[in-house]
């Protein structure tokens, strides 16, 4: 994977809290930070990334469409995943009606228009491709399903059906085939024997099949094993370098899809398993929470997750220790249709939690550690956007990220730090670069730091002063660091 680094000879420090300005309500007490150079305790392997879902809102014609995808230009990210997907039809599925004895229905214009902005902001970065929606008519259902013809309306209920009517699973194999070299090999020949062409020679270096399988359709891990064997293998007659990624489930509460799936019995001879993926979101326990009760649960929920990240790691290592982690979709949902305003601090809470995961993701292993969602908006989960869908600015949760990515990536030593609060999250990481310390402040106030060698340093920080700014730098002209609520940091120590 390629990774960005910016030369510096001074040493380093991450900081993640909000940062260095005078707030009312400051905590007094002063928390000290002690770290042990010369004790690596995990060498990282987590690449911070994102992932672009197709709606209208990252259409050609959007109002947001241009930053947005210079945003994503911009941000440089590996392992970016981009996935159209079933509540609109006809923006993520190719064949919307089933061939008939003279006349096929493959059509990607809605297709087409967002994936080749996808593929040339991301040129040069690796991306996990995943055309997740399978087309209805494949599933055994009670009636046709039907699908607006508006490709921007949603159709909540497109995915219908457990079972697929084809059980060889041929016909599923072969759409997927088609779709991919659609996309890698300048077109394909239809059901019919018709060659349609399409002049793309996109390079595709992971695929992940489905999305969700254990909410959409409901799929069994069985089932779900038995698509994977069939579509990975067809794909593979396609574009035999690609790589693969399995189940992307949306609950990691389940021990039997990991214990099922990532066992090599239960496969086909020859499908790889070349990596897993499943995801996390945060929310609030009651919709009419304030942000001060919820920042705890937030993190709560957060170390929840990291649990099962760790017994999930057991199951992987035991089964497929050659399988790679990418945790997807990681984020936060207050309401699906915004019913109430959103604070403009929930923006850097969600970022405080999203660097949290991804430093305690570092710890554990994990290959890639994903973002969701570049754009949501209003009825399309807006809280789990990084831009802001008004006027097409990145906010608090990209730039999280974008300081995260500049500052953090595969290699880097992770070194034993302390902390005496419980309040801030931090970790010190031997880099390219030099040293870096990565402190997170959890909660909604300002909280005083002690570091030793601070002082003639610098500080790069997104906290609540920032808003939908990059980050801001300071000097530091003593060893005391004050963090603004939810904030996240990098100080670069002098010589």
């Amino acid at each position: 994977m390629k990774q960005i680094f910016f030369y510096n000879s001074c040493r380093t420090i991450f900081v993640g809290v909000s940062l260095f300005l005078s707030i009312q309500h400051l905590e007094a007490q002063n928390n000290n930070i002690s770290i042990s150079w010369n004790k690596t305790i995990i060498i990282s392997k987590t690449t911070p990334t994102l992932q672009l879902v197709e709606n209208p809102m990252v259409r050609p014609g959007s109002p947001i469409h241009k930053p947005t995808f210079k945003a994503l230009k911009e941000l440089g990210a590996d392992y970016v995943r981009y996935v159209p997907w079933f509540p609109y039809p006809k923006m993520a599925v190719a064949e919307l009606k089933p061939p008939t004895g003279n006349k096929t229905f493959w059509d990607f214009t809605y297709l087409d228009s967002t994936m080749q902005a996808f593929m040339e902001a991301t040129q040069w970065h690796s991306v996990i491709i995943n055309f997740s929606t399978t087309p209805a008519w494949m599933w055994k259902t009670d009636a046709v399903v039907k699908y607006p013809e508006d490709p921007y309306q949603t159709c909540w209920d497109y995915n219908q059906g457990t079972q697929l009517r084809d059980t060889t699973m041929k016909e599923v194999a072969g759409y997927f085939a088609r779709l991919v070299s659609w996309y890698t090999k300048g077109g394909f020949t239809d059901e019919l024997g018709k060659y349609h062409k399409s002049g793309h020679y996109y390079k595709i270096p992971y695929w992940e099949v489905l999305n969700e399988p254990d909410l959409e359709h409901n799929i069994s891990p069985q089932l779900y094993t038995k698509m994977y064997d069939a579509i990975v293998m067809a794909i593979k007659k396609v574009s035999p370098e690609t790589k693969f990624v399995g189940m992307a489930l949306a609950f990691s509460n389940n021990p039997e899809w990991f214990e099922y799936f990532l066992n090599p019995a239960n496969h086909k001879k020859g499908v790889p398993l070349d990596g897993i993926s499943y995801h996390f979101y945060g929310g609030r326990d009651a919709a009419d929470q304030p942000l001060d009760v919820y920042q705890y649960s937030f993190f709560n929920q957060a170390d929840g997750f990291i649990n099962k990240v760790r017994y999930i790691e057991s199951i992987r290592k035991r089964l497929s220790p050659h399988t790679f982690t990418t945790i997807d979709e990681i984020g936060n949902i207050l309401s699906r249709d915004g019913d109430k305003p959103i604070p403009d601090a929930y923006w850097n809470l969600s970022g405080a939690m999203y660097a949290y995961i991804y430093l305690e993701l570092s710890k554990i292993g994990i290959d890639a550690a994903g973002e969701s969602q570049l754009v949501g908006y209003p009825t399309q989960f807006p809280s789990v956007s990084m831009m802001d869908w008004e006027n097409g600015k990145p906010n608090a949760r990209y730039w999280v990220l974008k300081l995260l990515k500049e500052n953090f990536g595969p290699g880097d030593k992770l070194v034993a730090t302390g902390i005496n609060t419980s309040d801030v999250s931090t970790q010190a990481f031997e880099t390219k670069e030099g040293r870096k310390l990565l402190l997170i402040n959890k909660r909604n106030k300002a909280i005083r730091l002690q570091l030793s060698d601070a002082s003639g340093g610098w500080a790069n920080y997104v906290d609540i002063t920032t808003g939908e700014n990059p980050p801001q730098k300071i000097k530091l002209n003593d060893n005391s660091i004050l963090l603004n609520p939810f904030s996240v940091a990098v100080i670069q120590f002098r010589n």
